[in-house]
């Protein structure tokens, strides 16, 4: 068993997450980012939909803090193993879609800098997924709230007869609150 890597500190996180920021908000940068976001959509979806239903939107967030948490613990080279792990499980699932191209490069990148590169590079890695995932999760939440486009809201209106709009006010708010408090583990531990 390795022992807990120490956190990369405050300011290291920020600069991390801005930069990520950036890659998210920029329109160019987002269409490659996208696809990581949309894995790990479609991953809650399968992965969780026995037991919370649609909650497809939250998934990056949800993961990104689950992130955030395991890095704050001392062990951001396990997120990557387990983004790995589930992304394989995904890969199996999801059968014929966008999964046949992004997912395998996804694990291949991952399996590259777990296998060749050193244990900074890793945490890195660990703290851009973190970043990525949660702020990703927030921005698809946004798109969807001021567009009220979403299929699963629609799905859900349809299932529970209560509005579309709802659902997409509780996946903008379980975003952002994850992305506080991911934010808050990644910069404060």
């Amino acid at each position: 068993m390795h022992a807990p890597h120490l956190p990369l500190s405050a300011g290291e996180s920020v600069a991390i997450g801005l930069l990520t920021m950036i890659v998210v908000m920029i329109p160019l940068l987002w269409a490659a980012a996208e696809h990581f976001s949309t894995m790990t959509h479609e991953g809650a979806h399968a992965l969780l939909a026995v037991i919370l239903g649609l909650i497809g939107y939250l998934g990056p967030s949800l993961f990104g803090l689950g992130a955030a948490k395991l890095i704050s613990m001392g062990y951001p080279v396990a997120v990557l193993w387990l983004l790995v792990l589930l992304l394989v499980l995904v890969l199996s699932l999801l059968g014929r879609s966008f999964a046949v191209l992004s997912v395998p490069v996804a694990i291949v990148l991952l399996y590259l800098i777990l296998r060749y590169t050193h244990a900074g590079t890793e945490v890195v890695a660990a703290y851009v997924v973190a970043w990525l995932l949660l702020l990703s999760g927030l921005r698809t939440a946004i798109g969807h709230f001021i567009r009220s486009d979403s299929e699963d809201a629609a799905d859900l209106r349809s299932r529970t007869h209560l509005p579309g709009t709802l659902w997409s006010v509780v996946w903008l708010a379980g975003t952002a609150v994850a992305l506080i408090a991911g934010g808050k583990l990644l910069t404060l531990g």
